[in-house]
């Protein structure tokens, strides 16, 4: 039995087991247990206030359990000391709802804080005040790739929001992350451009091999590009499965609300 359990943690990104977190009384992830493998690409759904949010701050390990087991890469959250958390996060790149730049840096400057966590306070500022050529021809390249490499030093205030976007998924490719987690990347963006940064998500994760989990409203996107959903309402998974295993059903269960859920956003 030992043996089938290394194994089955070697090959998970997450392992989640009876994961609750609360918020005073409201319980916003409630009794949550389920396993996402290395390399899985995962789209969590459900409405506001389901718990979506809380889970993508579990899994990047900003809150922590208050019951239950949480392993992120085979490392057990709760008997991490300080500095072993800090290096678990710089393997783990986190796209927040409001992208997390700074705006009046440049393009080059905001993707260079991706390596923050692992190149520490004083070499992160001489980077990012002048940034070496080897990192300036990879953050050019990985710009490349998402489709505005002229931007790279352009303010990031002076962007566009879908051009703002491409620079926090550059940021995170850059961390070089065996995971990335994305909170509604394309909440702000109309459906063309939503579309367009999730099939680049789900593109950069097969040719990098990163896990993605990616909280999203849009049920259509997540049905489109990702083959496993894991639904949630009121704090619990009701569906955890592929997209063509979802249910009229299913549907109801997750999205029609009560009057005071549509109050709450955790």
């Amino acid at each position: 039995m030992s043996g089938l359990l290394f194994v089955s943690l070697m090959s998970s990104s997450f392992q989640i087991d009876q994961v609750t977190c609360r918020f005073g009384e409201l319980r916003a992830v409630n009794n949550v247990s389920f396993e996402i493998r290395k390399g899985e690409q995962v789209a969590l759904i459900g409405p506001s206030g389901s718990g979506k949010t809380t889970l993508i701050q579990l899994l990047n390990t900003m809150r922590v359990p208050d019951e239950g087991r949480l392993t992120v890469l085979q490392n057990e959250v709760s008997v991490l000391t300080p500095r072993e958390l800090r290096r678990l996060r710089t393997t783990l790149a986190t796209i927040p709802q409001h992208l997390g730049l700074v705006p009046n840096l440049t393009a080059i400057q905001n993707v260079i804080l991706g390596q923050g966590g692992r190149r520490g306070a004083l070499r992160s500022l001489r980077d990012l005040l002048f940034p070496s050529r080897a990192d300036a021809l990879e953050i050019h390249a990985i710009l490349d790739r998402v489709g505005i490499e002229e931007k790279l030093y352009s303010r990031v205030n002076r962007l566009s929001g879908g051009q703002q976007q491409r620079v926090a998924i550059a940021r995170a490719i850059f961390q070089h992350p065996e995971v990335l987690l994305a909170d509604e990347p394309v909440s702000s963006v109309d459906p063309a451009r939503a579309r367009d940064t999730v099939k680049l998500l789900c593109e950069l994760s097969a040719e990098h091999g990163f896990t993605l989990c990616v909280s999203l409203h849009d049920l259509a996107l997540a049905r489109e590009f990702f083959p496993r959903l894991i639904g949630m309402r009121r704090g619990h998974i009701v569906f955890d499965g592929a997209p063509e295993a979802l249910s009229s059903e299913d549907q109801r269960a997750l999205y029609e609300l009560s009057n005071e859920e549509m109050m709450v956003d955790a």
